[in-house]
């Protein structure tokens, strides 16, 4: 990256204080009310760039810590189906597309049908695009809904269902996504500049393939308006294993070795989380189990060994459960992806053992109405930031996206009023923007510290959910070089 010259930021406020903060190497060189002296005099000698922000706020720069970034990057490409009030409107929304190019797949995403009154059936997406191939991916991506076209085209033409689940699904949306790479490295670009513009400084990217190659791809191409951790999966972990890659690995100025992840059970929406009592309706049916405990503790003994820190997807109770069980048997600390439906007695062992809970707020938001049905009786113990944070367990803030928008505010807002228009849902789960805020970032605005920062319009701390929801944000600096700028 080429050599910038020491900047000064002038008249922001850090809290209540106004201060000047000045930059030097990429790095907070002080941090001080009036610059004086000679740490003042040496940043001058060097010549600055001096920004007056005129009073805005200063906040650490925001991290997204469960990402999947060219999925998101996809999704923003596709039509939208996330409106659709039952299965005929969706399949409605899909016939009053332009068709593609032939040969071509149409492609929706966002349904979520756990409310429908009626079913995704292939007669329903058939009566509306009848020969052109269809598939439209849920909002949580663990399920997909194709017509008969496209059921023969990905080989499940004598499927019973419509509906395709978890590895199924996962293989029909690999297939999708064979994007050429200089497309999608622009949409991934493109994706990248609109997170810079909320103020994203860093993104823990959980792509289901081998992403250093593109991230080294795109990074030489020019990409730097983040920094990028990328997971590693089982099907890729003896690759990493052999390349010598470790958790916290700096691959280049921008790139780093992130955990281990595995997915051990499915989605409240698509009802394949794993669960402790059966899913109403569903007779003795608890949800999926794609990772077996024996298994489970196989894979995490081998990624801690090899120096990888393990990410485990879980979301039902039972999944949660017994993920914590293989971290607990071996003795070894990680972070649980989701977390989102857990005992009493989980709780408390989240802090305990030392497990981060990686949660993304705003899923509480989209899945309230379908967790009263689902998880009826249990809802108390979803999402439950609050419980984790006085149990002593730490938080990482996070969109999934394209689950939910990669925008940290979002998140946030979601964490601080858990209502979005609506009464709070279980407000005594609901946590601080304090809190919130410091869950959200890597850094800290001092001397020393990475000059990843983010200037906006408003105290986020006085915010209102529906101001937090649309902070303003007036620069995001990265390394003190600005990814973004509307001063």
């Amino acid at each position: 990256m080429p050599a910038q010259r020491t900047r000064i930021l002038r008249n922001g406020r850090l809290g209540d204080r106004l201060v000047d903060v000045a930059i030097a190497d990429g790095q907070i060189a002080e941090v001080a009310e009036h610059f004086e002296g000679a740490v003042h005099r040496a940043v001058g000698a060097a010549g600055s760039d001096t920004i007056d922000l005129d009073g805005r706020w200063i906040v650490p720069g925001l991290w997204d810590q469960h990402v999947h970034m060219s999925q998101w990057a996809m999704f923003r490409q596709r039509f939208d189906v996330s409106g659709a009030v039952n299965a005929e409107d969706a399949a409605a929304i899909a016939g009053a597309q332009p068709s593609p190019r032939t040969g071509a797949v149409l492609v929706g995403v966002g349904y979520r049908d756990g409310l429908w009154p009626d079913a995704p059936t292939r007669d329903v997406l058939n009566g509306a695009v009848p020969d052109i191939p269809v598939v439209l991916i849920s909002a949580d991506l663990h399920s997909c809904w194709l017509n008969s076209a496209a059921l023969a085209r990905f080989g499940h033409g004598g499927s019973p269902s419509a509906v395709l689940r978890e590895e199924e699904c996962f293989a029909v949306v690999a297939a999708l996504d064979d994007v050429p790479e200089d497309q999608l490295d622009d949409w991934v670009r493109d994706a990248g500049v609109a997170a810079a513009a909320r103020g994203v400084v860093g993104i823990v990217d959980l792509e289901m393939t081998w992403s250093f190659d593109n991230w080294r791809r795109r990074m030489a191409a020019g990409y730097d308006t983040q920094r990028v951790r990328a997971g590693v999966y089982p099907q890729f972990l003896g690759r990493a294993i052999t390349e010598g890659l470790y958790t916290g690995d700096l691959l280049s100025e921008l790139l780093e070795v992130g955990p281990f992840k595995i997915i051990t059970d499915g989605s409240l929406n698509t009802r394949t989380a794993y669960c402790v009592d059966p899913y109403p309706s569903m007779g003795s049916y608890r949800g999926a189990l794609n990772v077996k405990p024996a298994e489970l503790r196989q894979w995490l003994r081998r990624a801690s060994t090899a120096g990888l820190s393990a990410a485990v997807h879980a979301i039902g109770d039972e999944a949660n459960s017994l993920a914590l069980d293989a971290f607990e048997s071996l003795g070894i600390t990680g972070r649980i992806e989701h977390a989102q439906l857990l005992s009493e007695a989980d709780v408390a062992r989240f802090g305990r053992l030392g497990i981060a809970a990686s949660v993304q707020p705003e899923h509480a938001m989209d899945d309230r109405d379908v967790a009263e049905i689902y998880w009826a009786g249990r809802t108390a113990r979803s999402f439950v930031l609050a419980s984790l944070s006085a149990a002593g367990a730490e938080l990482l803030m996070g969109s999934d996206a394209p689950v939910a928008p990669l925008d940290p505010w979002v998140t946030i807002a979601a964490a601080v009023g858990r209502g979005r228009g609506r009464e709070p849902w279980h407000p005594e789960q609901r946590i601080s923007t304090a809190l919130a805020l410091d869950s959200s970032v890597q850094t800290r605005v001092a001397v020393g510290q990475r000059a990843d920062l983010v200037i906006v319009e408003a105290d986020p701390l006085a915010a209102s959910e529906r101001e937090l929801r649309g902070m303003p944000v007036a620069a995001t600096l990265l390394g003190g070089r600005f990814t973004h700028r509307a001063l």
